[in-house]
């Protein structure tokens, strides 16, 4: 992680450390993170969701460097968080941006919550609701394989201002070529990033970040 975000403060670095006490403990009551995946915690989960910073780096400099402003002012959701992914290390990676956790299983928001509390993270919101009941508008929108992109960008469309970063796997081009066709996106408007060509371990092969604007 140091080599691909030097910028990282000791302070950020002991809160990813955290992470992983903090979910083992929570998953032998609540199977939050499948059993047989807890021990790749830091792999699949918290390196998985930072691919969408390591995008946005590699990618497009400029809204990283927004995003990664100390008073950055901007608000992101991370739908169908569950746990805290995306939105945890997101909101670890970029103190000065708020996030706001959401999804509809209450047991998982609870977990999201006391761990955003036992990390310190004073930029993170979580609630337990529907996307279609949330109010307000958002500068971006975050989601981890929650649904199909045909499903999940309906529930989104228009509670965003910039764009949707999505970590999917799959027959992505399938899903892009529907959803352009059902809600008639201009070409250009989708856009991929492998997250293998940053973190080479075979488990990412086949998985992206989807940049809808």
């Amino acid at each position: 992680m140091e080599a691909s975000f030097p910028e990282v403060t000791d302070v950020q670095l002991a809160q990813f450390k955290l992470m992983e006490p903090l979910y083992r403990d929570w998953n032998s009551k609540i199977n939050v993170i499948s059993r047989k995946d807890i021990d790749s915690l830091y792999d699949h989960h918290i390196l998985h969701s930072l691919a969408i910073a390591r995008y946005l780096k590699a990618q497009r400099e400029e809204e990283w460097e927004s995003l990664a402003s100390p008073q950055s002012g901007l608000q992101v959701l991370d739908l169908g968080t569950g746990g805290g992914f995306p939105g945890i290390p997101l909101a670890i990676m970029f103190p000065g941006t708020r996030f706001v956790l959401c999804d509809s299983i209450k047991k998982k928001t609870i977990v999201a919550e006391d761990v955003a509390h036992q990390l310190g993270l004073k930029n993170v919101t979580v609630t337990n609701a529907r996307a279609e009941t949330l109010p307000g508008k958002f500068d971006y929108v975050v989601s981890r394989a929650v649904a199909s992109l045909t499903d999940f960008y309906p529930w989104v469309k228009g509670k965003y201002s910039k764009s949707i970063l999505y970590l999917k796997g799959g027959d992505i081009n399938e899903e892009i070529a529907e959803l352009m066709s059902r809600f008639k996106m201009k070409k250009g408007s989708i856009s991929t990033w492998p997250v293998d060509s940053w973190l080479k371990d075979n488990y990412f092969e086949g998985k992206f970040v989807i940049n809808i604007l």
